[in-house]
């Protein structure tokens, strides 16, 4: 199964989520940020942290 047709196929189920993010040390929804905060944020390295 292709990943439009799961799509399509779950799409009642689906629901919107909301993206918080850590900005001057507290936490803000994404959807909230201005144009340019957006794309920096879509711009940002995400690590992954590995146990040793």
């Amino acid at each position: 199964m292709t990943k439009d047709e799961i799509l399509t196929k779950n799409q009642s189920k689906r629901t919107r989520c909301i993206v918080y993010t850590r900005v001057m040390g507290y936490h803000r929804p994404v959807e909230s940020f201005n144009v340019g905060k957006k794309g920096e944020h879509k711009e940002r390295v995400k690590f992954i942290k590995i146990r040793a």
